[in-house]
C-alpha cells in the first residue's frame, strides 16, 4: 500500500494558494490524495460574475474541482458548512466527520492551516485547523466516536506557516517551520491551479508579487508525530515514512 495525505481546508481556492506546491509534490511521487474542503466559499469578497451567494458558491465548486484536477488530486470532496461561519458550527460534529474520513481513508500525512489564520488570519482557517487538530488525535482513540469505523491513528499532522507577511493585513503570530518543501519544480503547476478559480480573478493579481518574490518555497510546521523527536529542520512532509 502506497503512501496516503489528507488536506484539510475552509474554501475554495485554498488547496492551491496555500497547499499547491505539497500538493504537486505528493502526486508526482504517487502519494494519494484527498482534499476536503468545508465549505464552498460564498461569502468570498470578489464574486466573478455571480448574481447570487447560491451561484457564487456552484461556479467556486467547479473551480475546486478544476483546481484539484491540476494539482493530481486523487480524491476531493467539499462539504456543506456555511462560509465565513465556521466558528458557529458544532466542533465536536464537525470533528468526528473528519475523524470518519481519517479512519475510511487512512492517511500517513495529515496537512491543514495553522491556527493563526494563515497570512490573513481568516476565522475559517483557525476553525479548520483546531477541527483537523481534534479529528487527528481522535481518530486514532477507541473512545472518541466508537460507532464511525474502526480507529486509526495517522502518523504525523503537519500545519501551513510561513516566512513572510502580507503588507496590506495585520501580521499573525505564526509558528516556527519544520519544514521547508522547495516546489520550484510544480511552481506553474500550482499557478495554473490558481487560475482555475476565475472567480477570484482580483485575489491573484493583488498577491502576484508575493508569490513571484516567495513562490519557490512551502513551510509547514510539524505539529504531531508518532515518534518523541526533538524539532529540526526536514525537506520532506514523508521523511521516513514507508507506504
Amino acid at each position: 500500500m502506497g503512501l496516503k495525505m489528507m488536506l484539510v481546508v475552509a474554501h475554495p481556492d485554498d488547496e492551491c494558494f496555500a497547499f499547491g506546491g505539497a500538493l504537486c509534490l505528493a502526486a508526482d511521487r504517487g502519494v494519494e490524495t484527498y482534499v476536503i474542503c468545508l465549505t464552498d466559499g460564498q461569502a468570498a469578497t470578489h464574486r466573478g460574475d455571480a448574481a447570487s451567494g447560491e451561484e457564487l458558491g456552484r461556479i467556486r465548486r467547479e473551480e475546486f474541482v478544476a483546481s484539484c484536477k491540476v494539482l493530481g488530486v486523487t480524491h476531493h470532496e467539499l462539504l456543506d458548512y456555511q462560509d465565513a461561519r465556521l466558528e458557529f458550527a458544532d466542533f465536536s460534529r464537525t470533528a468526528g466527520r473528519l475523524v470518519e474520513r481519517m479512519r475510511r481513508f487512512k492517511p500517513d500525512v495529515v496537512v491543514t492551516f495553522g491556527s493563526d489564520g494563515s497570512l490573513n488570519t481568516h476565522a475559517d482557517h483557525m476553525m479548520v485547523s483546531m477541527m483537523t487538530t481534534a479529528a487527528f488525535h481522535w481518530s486514532g482513540r477507541a473512545n472518541r466516536y466508537p460507532d464511525l469505523a474502526q480507529p486509526f491513528q495517522p502518523k504525523r499532522l503537519f500545519t501551513l506557516t510561513s516566512n513572510f507577511f502580507m503588507p496590506d493585513r495585520q501580521s499573525p503570530f505564526l509558528s516556527p517551520w519544520t519544514v521547508v518543501l522547495d516546489i520550484s519544480s510544480v511552481r506553474e503547476r500550482k499557478a495554473e491551479a490558481f487560475r482555475q478559480h476565475t472567480s477570484q480573478a482580483p485575489l491573484m493579481e493583488r498577491t502576484k508579487a508575493l508569490f513571484d518574490e516567495y513562490g519557490a518555497e512551502e513551510y509547514y510546521t510539524l505539529l504531531a508525530t508518532h515518534t518523541p523527536q526533538p524539532a529540526r529542520i526536514t525537506t520532506d512532509l514523508f521523511e521516513d515514512l514507508q507506504g
